[in-house]
């Protein structure tokens, strides 16, 4: 964990719901899967994001509006300074998949696009699977495209195929050895229900983001762990949901 004060590069919206914000810092290390913990003027907890890419002294961060919180952040400039705490949490391990599947649900979507990054650094091109609400829900769609072999799932059907990640998961005939997913708990839980050789990345409510308050705890088969410090990726067996 490192605290740093990063440089807003830009904060712009990608739809009506969601934004994308870079950061410009100068020590940088970290991979798909950790997250980071932003300070914000007139609220006393930070508030943790996913990391959507990672490249040199850049972060970029994708969020959606959810709360007074994320609301006041589409009111940061360019050029302001931010107080991040980076590195925090563990990460994907690439290692398990040939063959990887990436499932994304909203903005669950966004620590993917990193991930399909890496694997195409490794010459690994994956079949990447995402889940939305709705047509205008839909972001970064043109960027996964050069990165891997898209499906788009909306459940309303106005974009893609008509459903869920878990439906679109069970109908179609995916080649994959090991899925990658983050998005929310009820399509998680769906996930390892119906196929537990997968890594799920978690989303929870963190005080700290370094596993002092443990009020992120999970339960899992091996005891209750800390989504922040032991996650948020863990093994798809391995979380009692």
């Amino acid at each position: 964990m490192k605290e740093q004060n990063l440089k807003v590069v830009s904060n712009k919206a990608l739809n009506d719901s969601t934004y994308e914000l870079v950061l410009k810092g100068g020590d940088i290390n970290m991979s798909s899967g950790q997250f980071v913990e932003i300070k914000l003027d007139n609220f006393y907890l930070r508030r943790p994001f996913s990391v959507a890419k990672i490249q040199k002294s850049f972060l970029t961060i994708v969020y959606k509006i959810v709360g007074q919180g994320t609301k006041e952040m589409t009111k940061i400039c360019e050029n302001d300074n931010l107080s991040v705490l980076t590195e925090l949490g563990n990460t994907f391990d690439l290692d398990k998949a040939k063959k990887p599947l990436l499932i994304g649900g909203g903005i669950g979507s966004a620590p993917l696009f990193q991930l399909a990054i890496e694997f195409n650094e490794r010459g690994i091109r994956p079949t990447i699977l995402l889940g939305f609400r709705n047509e205008a829900e839909v972001f970064y769609l043109e960027k996964f495209k050069k990165l891997g072999d898209v499906i788009v799932a909306t459940d309303d059907g106005s974009f893609g195929e008509m459903g869920n990640t878990v439906s679109i998961l069970k109908t179609k005939k995916i080649d994959f050895d090991c899925y990658y997913a983050c998005g929310p708990m009820m399509m998680l839980k769906a996930l390892a229900e119906y196929n537990s050789n997968g890594q799920l990345s978690l989303e929870a409510r963190m005080a700290c983001g370094f596993g002092a308050c443990m009020g992120c705890s999970i339960m899992t088969k091996n005891g209750a762990k800390r989504v922040c410090k032991e996650g948020p990726v863990f093994s798809a067996d391995e979380v009692v949901f």
